[in-house]
């Protein structure tokens, strides 16, 4: 049921006439990126075979849609198992205005019902993805961990975290994101554990720290900004020993906060101990702390919600009808009819100049003194998973890789124009 209404009331019309037996091509791109972004990351391409694996109408389902439906097409969902051909871009690939990230090949209604499924997962998780690697690129070496899970729907979080891993973030604080694919997991105590350690005689956060240390041992990280932070750094070190492993700030100016901790902690001799810093960091706050003596970041809210991971705004476009190429010309809304293959031309020093769109099945366009990477890759065949696509690690060590082939300035957070120019070749 993870699609949209009005996909099985086409299905319906169209199975009424010759044309729903049709082959069709239809393709997933992005017109444009989110304002100020130089590039977006593929992500999503994983739990994408996986849902459509799943992709099936049983009787709770038919019986859901059976008021609007009617009896022979009930019977097709009834069956339904995509069996075409599907060819896109890895996991973890960089993409620009118009790259074809995805191609679904098959009949009409076998391609058209899964719009919705395919535009939710991959715009969702893309735009985390592009987000993530933009903190991970200001970061530099600094891990960062996510810890957006109360910040998004509770499905939403486990997705995030999978993206952000993708982009290079080191571990995540949600469970689920863990234990349903492998990605390491972080996390101690919020002020709440803090706060409980409060009596008569007033708050006790040595006591609270001394409670934590016994249980997690002196590798811990305290959260020493609950009351005062010159106070909490002394109640950390005195509970812990100077062999603590971080002390975590949440609030305030976290630049000069962090230099004031650095100072107090190496005074104490606590020189090993690091700082971790969270509270709605985002990219440019990330940067603007790179010169600080911040070792780990958090982020959360700026990740996983609208305002700090824009819509990827990726459509599904039918481009060709039994080997013809059609395209929609709505101002503003314009596609480019026909299947298409694409590559990336790169300098033999490896920085990527352009990206080539063309003809699907054509001539490889190539330029002298460059080489030519072709972007798509078989994914689906009559159905089935392709066997050896990269795994989650692998995707995100191609990524990690690929945004070094990035021009310099195609890196940089400031707005601009995408990093690589799409030229199209028909």
């Amino acid at each position: 049921m993870l699609t949209d209404h009005y996909e099985l009331t086409m299905i319906s019309a169209a199975r009424s006439h010759p044309a729903a037996a049709r082959p069709c091509v239809f393709e997933v791109f992005a017109r444009r990126l989110p304002d100020g972004r130089r590039y977006g990351v593929v992500g999503g391409t994983g739990r994408l075979l996986d849902a459509l694996a799943d992709f099936r109408f049983g009787d709770d389902e038919l019986a859901a849609v059976s008021g609007f439906l009617d009896a022979e097409t009930l019977d097709w969902l009834a069956g339904y198992r995509f069996t075409g051909d599907i060819d896109g871009y890895l996991e973890g690939e960089l993409y620009f205005p118009g790259s074809p990230i995805l191609t679904v090949r098959a009949h009409f209604a076998d391609a058209v019902i899964l719009e919705t499924l395919i535009l939710s997962i991959l715009n969702h998780d893309s735009a985390i993805a592009s987000a993530a690697a933009r903190m991970v690129s200001a970061a530099g070496s600094r891990p960062i961990i996510e810890m957006g899970s109360r910040r998004t729907h509770e499905r939403a979080a486990v997705a995030s975290s999978r993206a952000a891993y993708l982009a290079g973030l080191t571990a995540t604080s949600n469970l689920e994101a863990a234990r349903s694919y492998g990605v390491p997991s972080a996390g101690t105590a919020a002020h709440a554990f803090t706060l409980l350690f409060t009596g008569p005689d007033g708050p006790d956060e040595l006591g609270a720290f001394r409670a934590q240390v016994q249980r997690l041992g002196t590798g811990t990280t305290l959260l020493v900004d609950t009351y005062d932070i010159t106070r909490g750094v002394a109640n950390a070190i005195e509970a812990a020993g100077p062999e603590l492993g971080a002390v975590r700030i949440d609030s305030g100016d976290l630049g000069i906060l962090a230099r004031q901790v650095r100072d107090q902690l190496d005074g104490l001799g606590a020189h090993g101990t690091k700082i971790v810093v969270s509270g709605d960091l985002d990219e440019y706050a990330i940067a603007s702390l790179r010169a600080e003596p911040v070792d780990i970041y958090g982020v959360g809210t700026s990740l996983v919600t609208g305002s700090g991971a824009p819509t990827a705004g990726m459509v599904y476009k039918l481009v060709e009808v039994d080997g013809l190429p059609v395209a929609k010309r709505s101002s503003h809304k314009e596609s480019h009819g026909g299947a298409k293959a694409a590559v990336r031309l790169a300098r033999e020093s490896g920085t990527v100049v352009e990206e080539v769109l063309y003809p699907a099945g054509g001539p490889t366009p190539v330029l002298a003194g460059h080489t030519a990477a072709p972007l798509q890759t078989p994914l689906v065949r009559g159905g089935q998973r392709v066997e050896g696509l990269p795994s989650l690690t692998e995707s995100r060590e191609h990524l990690r890789d690929a945004l070094v082939t990035l021009p310099w300035e195609g890196l940089g957070l400031s707005h601009g124009e995408p990093a690589i120019p799409t030229r199209y070749e028909f």
